[in-house]
């Protein structure tokens, strides 16, 4: 008997003796308490699909995720701000609910009732509103794992990132703060994917066959991802400050002065750690690592440089924030090499 060290139910495990029959064929006896728990019935089919790690993953229609819809109800407490309210329902999203039912007995108030469908409209993808009266709010989760698996997320991601990357600097050097709104604005698409990657990876964690289909090759690469995505967005999270920063300026940037090297520098590093996710050249990943972490001491060179005028606090934190690219694409290339070693 195994105990869930994280607080979960009890694993019986079951030891079964392999039998030979005819001439070619091993047979081995079901659990029969998991044959009642699941519905299985003499003649029934079962899937056997042998995994990475050498087990046996055994499964039927009556277990398969996509029959069934896991549902749960939040009390809406009206004592909390809307925005803790909506960090509950955010919360079981990514755990991995299908059909989310918020519900109170007094009724929403107009504000919560906007703030929640706009919210969950501009951060969650696929969750859609199917339900809505006075006390109770349903929400269902429509997207197909198949319509956006893994990998297209991560270069949606990226893609979106590396555009905001290029348009807050180039605000930088025309003083354009229109440019500079715009990429504020491009972070909820970032936001919305980055909770998309986590909800595809909790669920595949829990759900082998899942894993399969949003393009995760072996279960020990979720955390991998977890952590390459977490760092994408905040590379975005950089590109929003460097933004805000602009906007706050007075002058335009000179075109020849050097936090522009800079920032060509950074977002070299940041598209070469992307890169490094296809790569299996430790040796060509490790150089990235080593690269980055110089683009990260150039950066650090250039703080002892004197900014004349009004706006050196503000060039100042824009110099921290591209640094800070350059380390989160060195951690980027790291997690890339881990998951390139092979287990045996």
């Amino acid at each position: 008997m195994t105990y869930n060290l994280l607080g979960g139910s009890i694993i019986t495990k079951d030891k079964r003796k392999v039998q030979f029959t005819g001439n070619s064929t091993y047979i081995v006896s079901l659990p029969i308490k998991w044959v009642r728990d699941i519905g299985l019935s003499a003649g029934d089919t079962l899937t056997l699909s042998p995994m990475p790690n050498k087990t046996l993953l055994v499964s039927s229609n009556a277990t398969s995720r996509e029959h069934s819809f896991l549902k749960a109800t939040i009390e809406y407490i009206h004592s909390e701000s809307a925005e803790n309210n909506l960090r509950i329902l955010i919360s079981h999203y990514l755990v991995g609910y299908d059909i989310i039912r918020l519900t109170t007995k007094k009724g929403f108030s107009a504000y919560d009732r906007k703030f929640i469908k706009d919210s969950v409209r501009q951060k969650l993808i696929g969750l859609e509103l199917v339900e809505e009266s006075r006390n109770e709010l349903v929400f269902q989760c429509l997207l197909n794992y198949h319509d956006l698996p893994l990998a297209r997320v991560i270069k949606n991601m990226y893609g979106l990132v590396l555009s905001m990357l290029e348009d807050s600097m180039s605000a930088l050097r025309d003083h354009n703060v229109e440019i500079a709104e715009d990429v504020i604005q491009r972070d909820d698409d970032v936001d919305r994917f980055y909770l998309l990657s986590v909800r595809q990876l909790k669920a595949s964690i829990e759900d082998i066959e899942l894993s399969e289909k949003i393009g995760i090759a072996h279960s020990r690469d979720c955390l991998g991802y977890r952590l390459i995505t977490k760092s994408i967005e905040r590379v975005g999270d950089h590109a929003v400050r460097i933004a805000k920063n602009v906007i706050k300026m007075v002058n335009s940037v000179n075109k020849d002065d050097p936090i522009f090297k800079m920032s060509d520098l950074s977002r070299q590093v940041f598209e070469s750690s992307i890169d490094s996710m296809s790569q299996e050249d430790l040796q060509a990943i490790n150089n990235i690592v080593v690269e980055a972490k110089k683009v990260s001491q150039f950066g650090l060179s250039l703080e002892s440089g004197e900014w004349a005028g009004e706006d050196k606090i503000e060039l100042s934190m824009i110099l921290e924030s591209l640094r800070r690219v350059a380390e989160y694409s060195a951690d980027i290339a790291e997690v890339a090499i881990n998951m390139n070693i092979k287990a045996t």
